[in-house]
């Protein structure tokens, strides 16, 4: 017997099931009036086969409910939320409604998550997503039309509307040095973030352009509670002749400059510490961090323009990447040499 090549379709259960693809349309939408024989031998067929329904498809049967759905890994993360926010009032503004799914950093849950989203709304935003990078690919298929935000997927169909986290890594460096940094650690972010790894990138691209710079890397996460963790390492680190921590993010950077405080460590005298995102809470800490600046609101707005083309039926629209901007406050200074001359 011949391989069956491409995918399964509606056809090929109904020829299999010995029924028309009327029977197994009405099967697959649960409706109550078909008979029992019937319902028996298409599930039958389903099973035999492997098929799994459209989702996009079954979104043109039932129409479209004008409300899209955004999933994130942490929307407690103020990032994500000023996605969320500049989403929203971009798909207000033509009607739509947007729903959040918050997976909890469980990546085993993404793809499920993703799915369930989707059927029942008329499009997807996945942000930072966390999943191994071939299983993205095969979601972003199955679930179109869906728009990828901060992770990169070279040549596959899909809008992605993104930050240049390398770069900004890079320009982040560079501040420090100019204050006469020369040894450094970075608290990293998650291991299964894609923008960490972009962050990474920065890191050994600083390194490698100035042979006089050391960036030690130390294990993190994301969140307060991971900063606040990770302070015992940065004294470590210090000890080791670093001058200057940079934080995956800013709740990270927030997390370890409270910690230091109840260790008595001041900031930036005894160790400067810079984050990134710039979130609203960044200007209100003591000291008011130094940090990246990235336009949460526009890139939500980009994101919803990009949907917006695609629920319509239009292209692939090109990938955005926006540059990240510094923002001095007090948390980084000048480095102080021992005995108290800068």
């Amino acid at each position: 017997m011949r391989e069956r090549r491409g995918a399964v379709t509606i056809a090929d259960v109904a020829a299999r099931a010995g029924v028309s693809q009327a029977s197994v349309s009405r099967v697959l939408n649960g409706k109550r009036s078909v008979d029992p024989v019937i319902v028996r031998s298409v599930q039958s067929a389903i099973a035999a086969l492997g098929y799994a329904p459209s989702v996009a498809a079954r979104s043109l049967v039932h129409g479209r409910n004008h409300t899209v759905a955004m999933v994130v890994p942490d929307l407690e993360n103020p990032l994500f939320q000023g996605i969320l926010k500049g989403l929203s009032r971009a798909a207000a503004g033509d009607g739509y409604r947007v729903l959040v799914a918050d997976t909890a950093e469980r990546i085993e849950e993404e793809e499920a998550t993703a799915i369930e989203a989707r059927h029942r709304c008329d499009a997807l935003v996945l942000c930072a997503p966390r999943m191994p990078e071939a299983q993205l690919r095969r979601l972003v298929a199955r679930v179109a039309p869906v728009v990828v935000v901060n992770r990169q997927l070279p040549g596959a169909e899909v809008p992605i509307v993104g930050v240049d986290y390398g770069r900004g890594i890079r320009d982040l460096v560079e501040h420090l040095t100019k204050l006469g940094h020369r040894r450094l650690a970075y608290v990293s972010g998650p291991e299964a973030s894609a923008s960490n790894a972009e962050r990474r990138r920065g890191v050994e691209e600083a390194a490698a352009a100035d042979p006089d710079v050391h960036i030690e890397v130390l294990p993190g996460g994301s969140r307060l509670d991971d900063g606040y963790d990770a302070a015992r390492s940065v004294l470590d680190a210090r000890e080791r002749g670093a001058t200057a921590v940079i934080a995956f993010n800013d709740l990270v950077a927030l997390g370890l400059m409270t910690r230091l405080r109840e260790l008595g460590v001041d900031v930036p005298a005894e160790l400067a510490v810079a984050g990134f995102d710039d979130v609203p809470m960044a200007r209100f800490a003591t000291p008011r961090l130094t940090s990246m600046s990235v336009p949460r609101d526009e890139l939500g707005a980009q994101v919803w323009g990009r949907l917006r083309t695609l629920i319509a039926g239009g292209p692939v629209e090109h990938t955005v990447l926006y540059r990240p901007r510094l923002e001095v406050r007090e948390s980084t200074a000048a480095v102080v040499a021992k005995g108290g001359d800068a």
